[in-house]
């Protein structure tokens, strides 16, 4: 596997602008209910649906649970006339860097809009998409994303039918944006989970390698939405444990990626888990209001 590159969309940190101590501003608002989209599954099996920025589109932007903030890519942002704000310093899986930001008026997807955003840019050939809907765009809501259908539905708890039908649900942590699984188990190990829908592939950190006493059995690249790229040890964990449910034969890429320092999680066993472990599952509904996370098994 050596070489293999694992295409994740991950931005992790509240961008700060440089040089500056930036005042709290407004909240993004949001208008509309509860709506089913219809998704696209991308070249790593990552998530896709029609957006529309400045009232013009449809654009195709990634549904990222591990992105903390909405990314423009810079293509987007010319093409639009969008104007160019100060940089601000991004983390992604692989690396860090500056980047520029612009103002947008309005986002919107299905009859939803969000307004004033502040946006980093970020390369097209490294998203692989037109952009990224982060949880800023996704604050307060129940995100349902239906791996049958490939659709994705928007909207509070209640309207969505509370925990009906739904066989696991798993009370989470909220950090910078992500909810993050505790007391999860792989192999016996303790570790924290972190549901990312922007990754293609699961990735461990250092903590849970050793824990593990994972020895290397192929190597592959981590490519990140920053352009940066990182080594690491591809491993095999044959069960993760989270709470009732099992997923079986997990694919790990270990590596000393800086986005677990970054939530506080690089002293102790744990994963991103990404698309190809969620993919196992019926339907996943990530609920950001009461810190849940719902698991629909496959039959």
């Amino acid at each position: 596997m050596s070489g293999i590159a694992l295409a994740l969309a991950i931005l992790i940190v509240d961008p700060v602008i440089l040089g500056t101590t930036p005042a709290p501003g407004p909240l993004p608002q949001a208008s509309g209910t509860m709506e089913t989209l219809q998704g696209e599954a991308d070249l790593q099996d990552r998530m896709t649906v029609n957006v529309a920025l400045q009232g013009k589109g449809p654009f195709r932007f990634l549904i990222d649970t591990g992105s903390q903030r909405t990314v423009v890519s810079t293509a987007l942002a010319g093409n639009l006339g969008l104007v160019i704000g100060p940089q601000v310093r991004v983390i992604g899986m692989a690396g860090e860097g500056n980047v520029a930001t612009a103002k947008v008026d309005t986002l919107g997807f299905g009859s939803r809009e969000i307004y004033d955003l502040i946006v980093p840019l970020l390369e097209n050939r490294h998203i692989g998409a037109d952009g990224i809907l982060g949880t800023d765009s996704l604050q307060d809501q129940r995100v349902l994303l239906d791996f049958k259908h490939n659709t994705i539905t928007i909207g509070d708890a209640r309207e969505l039918g509370g925990s009906a039908g739904y066989e696991i649900v798993v009370h989470a942590r909220k950090r910078s944006g992500r909810l993050i699984m505790t007391n999860a188990m792989i192999d016996g190990v303790r570790v924290d989970v972190v549901i990312d829908t922007g990754a293609s592939g699961t990735v461990g950190n250092l903590a849970l390698r050793h824990a593990m006493h994972e020895h290397t059995q192929a190597t592959a690249v981590l490519s990140s939405v920053t352009g940066h790229e990182l080594s690491a040890d591809i491993g095999f964990a044959r069960e993760l444990n989270i709470k009732d449910l099992k997923i079986g034969n997990v694919v790990i890429a270990y590596a000393d990626a800086p986005a677990f320092s970054e939530l506080g999680l690089a002293q102790r066993p744990a994963v991103f888990l990404g698309m190809r472990e969620l993919r196992a599952f019926k339907r996943v509904a990530i609920d950001f209001s009461s810190r849940k996370i719902l698991f629909d098994l496959s039959r």
